[in-house]
């Protein structure tokens, strides 16, 4: 662990760094992941896009899951990883944070300059009118509408809803946008079969160029969503560092790899910081 945080530190310790960061980070934070050591993607299809906007009844599923599932993003705390990180921040070495979570825990931390590559299941969107509300807001419109509605939670899943039975989703009722009177709403986040904006992946990109190193944290990188960032920071020659539980996508162009548990490393990672920064300023001094 020393050996491995000597090495980190000398590679972030330069500063310039830009971090890239998935679910793994989260997991502390007891959110499950779909692809590391929870495994929850084996059991669970994610929404997506074209099925949520064109099958009433799949909308309706989904927010019955959703309704009860998002409770649990909304109660978790930033844990010691994200808090390293924001640390980092502080410290000067960290200049941008994109990532693939869509719970704020790195703003929740005191992150700045946090680019939310899919959104945040806190905000809502009107796909009618392009309205955005919070999702306090429709979780009381929800609660109103489904008096008793307490269903059993089974499991929760990544994208934060839950496996809900057949009979109990029947009897979830729906509610539309309040401002355009009837539009479809919809979590303020990027689903499965959707493209990310535009301006938003051109910022990511611009990020990445300016970095002197990307710091991947807990993503497999299976998807080209996070991926193609790696991709360009090696094309332009930029060294890429992944600290993942678990080989991922991205392994062949990482200049070194890591197999470790966020929460343990990333807070020796900014105490080892801090403190070379700190013997540096003495040594100034003298």
């Amino acid at each position: 662990m020393t050996e491995t945080v000597d090495a980190l530190a000398g590679l972030v310790a330069g500063g310039g760094v830009v971090v890239l960061s998935g679910a793994g980070l989260s997991t502390e934070s007891g959110i499950p992941d779909y692809r590391g050591p929870s495994g929850a993607a084996r059991r669970h299809t994610p929404m997506t896009y074209q099925v949520f906007t064109r099958d009433a009844q799949a909308r309706r599923r989904y927010w019955a899951r959703s309704h009860l599932g998002w409770r649990m993003i909304a109660r978790a705390a930033p844990n010691e990883g994200h808090r390293a990180v924001a640390r980092l921040q502080a410290g000067g070495l960290v200049e941008g944070i994109i990532t693939q979570n869509v719970d704020g825990l790195h703003t929740a931390a005191g992150s700045p300059r946090v680019v939310e590559l899919h959104g945040r299941l806190d905000e809502v969107v009107c796909l009618g009118c392009g309205n955005r509300t919070s999702r306090e807001e429709l979780d009381r419109r929800l609660r109103e509408a489904n008096p008793g509605f307490d269903a059993r939670v089974a499991a929760v899943n990544p994208d934060g809803d839950v496996d809900l039975a057949d009979d109990e989703v029947a009897r979830f009722r729906t509610v539309d946008c309040t401002f355009c009177r009837g539009g479809m709403l919809k979590p303020d986040v990027v689903f499965f079969g959707e493209t990310v904006p535009a301006a938003r992946v051109s910022r990511c990109f611009e990020l990445v160029a300016r970095a002197r190193l990307l710091l991947v944290l807990g993503s497999s990188l299976t998807v080209m969503s996070g991926r193609r960032f790696v991709v360009r920071a090696a094309k332009l020659g930029i060294p890429v560092v992944i600290v993942n539980q678990g080989p991922t996508r991205g392994d062949g162009y990482a200049a070194l790899t890591v197999n470790a548990p966020l929460g343990r490393l990333l807070p020796a990672l900014a105490d080892r910081t801090a403190g070379d920064a700190a013997a540096g300023l003495a040594g100034v001094g003298r």
